[in-house]
């Protein structure tokens, strides 16, 4: 859930939410033990040279597969993040081309990639489908779509609360959507998906934990 979206209005200063609390609350939530295991299990994956969606916070540099990865650059519009993950990667030796930037319009050429990593970012972003439009422009030929994302839940109950809580979860999580559909977004836009797995994620609110991963392919 990355800080892709302008909060809210919570009485204070302007952006003083985005500025301070914002960082802060989206790199605790995205490191308790459950997520960092979903980590551990689609991140090790990414080969070649490889961009991350929403790198900010540097979450996933423990999780890289050093041996596989030839060249890591990442994009993320939160200033802050952005600079605890350069501060990261330096500290663990890791050269990463880190960038400000919106997923939406990523600022590398076509055809860059062999692999491109989204982690818990397809849900705050502006336009879902621009974004899978840029991940497929920036891919080379048989490149591959890494997928880890928490999305709208299979059964009706979870999905009630989902869409209940949402307008007020987007206000205080960086624009964070809750219903948004994950593989089937992909399938939409014409990807081939495989070595996928879904689950709630335990010891978590089930409106909160429903978790999609897997592979993309044009």
């Amino acid at each position: 859930m990355s800080a892709s979206q302008t909060s809210s209005q919570h009485g204070v200063a302007p952006n003083f939410w985005d500025r301070n609390i914002m960082p802060r609350l989206i790199t605790f939530c995205c490191s308790q033990p459950a997520v960092a295991k979903a980590r551990g299990r689609i991140v090790p994956r990414a080969h070649g040279d490889v961009l991350e969606l929403g790198c900010g916070g540097g979450i996933n540099l423990d999780h890289y597969d050093r041996a596989r990865v030839t060249a890591l650059s990442g994009v993320d519009p939160s200033p802050q993040l952005l600079d605890t993950a350069r501060a990261k990667a330096r500290a663990r030796g890791f050269e990463a081309d880190f960038r400000p930037g919106m997923a939406e319009s990523l600022p590398f050429a076509d055809a860059s990639f062999d692999t491109v990593l989204t982690t818990f970012t397809l849900c705050s972003v502006q336009d879902p489908k621009a974004v899978l439009s840029e991940m497929r422009r920036v891919l080379r030929p048989g490149g591959t779509i890494l997928f880890l994302e928490h999305g709208a839940a299979p059964d009706s109950g979870p999905a009630r609360w989902q869409q209940r809580i949402e307008p007020m979860w987007k206000k205080i999580a960086g624009g964070c959507h809750l219903t948004r559909p994950v593989s089937d977004s992909f399938r939409a836009r014409g990807f081939h998906l495989s070595n996928c797995h879904s689950q709630y994620m335990p010891k978590t609110p089930r409106f909160l934990g429903w978790l999609e991963m897997g592979e993309a392919r044009a």
